[in-house]
């Protein structure tokens, strides 16, 4: 089980400052660029990690129809392209500069309403060499799993949310699973800047029966 100082790391940004959000809306989204086969297997991966959280998904969003939207691209320049994206994204330009400088290959933005819960994300996959080698379903839940809370920007660089079982199924790890879980429990709040939110995180899940 993660202790007091796992959780407080994970939600704990570069500069120090602790900033946990869930999401305060169902989640509707919207893949682009890729086959039926994988568009079935991202949206799979949406409905396993919310149906996990206790939380919603929806078929559109009232405010912006899709509030959460997947580009599978090859090159960051495609974005430049997308319709209307400079405007739901502030200064598109200016970053995707730095991803083709940086040669990433993944990048997530998000958005939040005004009491300051996830309101959209946007998933950015650039289908480098690495990227291309990673199996459809380990690809889509890690980047659900990685959404479905705005975790620390230095989260999982040390180890990814998912593991695998000895049959060879790719799962998330049981104990990023009761974080998710913990975290929207209806009673916590969607929004912290403390990290004694933490130690009520880690409540919860040392009170969880264990998972089979």
């Amino acid at each position: 089980m993660l202790d007091l100082q796992d959780i407080e790391a994970l939600f704990t940004r570069t500069d120090g400052q602790y900033f946990f959000a869930r999401w305060g809306r169902p989640i509707a989204p919207i893949v682009f660029g890729v086959e039926d086969q994988t568009l079935s297997t991202v949206k799979g991966a949406f409905e396993a990690v919310t149906a996990l959280a206790g939380h919603q998904m929806a078929e559109t969003d009232p405010e912006l129809g899709a509030n959460t939207m997947v580009f599978f691209l090859r090159d960051w320049e495609e974005l430049r392209e997308v319709p209307d994206l400079d405007r739901l994204i502030d200064g598109l330009g200016p970053l995707l500069d730095r991803l083709q400088e940086a040669e990433a290959n993944q990048y997530r933005v998000f958005r939040f309403d005004a009491e300051g819960a996830i309101r959209a994300c946007f998933i950015f996959l650039r289908m480098d060499a690495e990227l291309s080698k990673v199996p459809a379903e380990t690809l889509a839940l890690s980047q659900v799993a990685q959404s479905i809370l705005l975790w620390s920007d230095q989260a999982f660089r040390e180890r990814a949310p998912l593991g695998r079982l000895e049959d060879g199924r790719v799962v998330l790890r049981p104990e990023i699973a009761g974080l998710i879980r913990a975290a929207y429990d209806p009673v916590m709040p969607a929004v912290a800047q403390d990290a004694s939110h933490a130690l009520r995180l880690h409540a919860r899940l040392s009170a969880e029966p264990p998972q089979s």
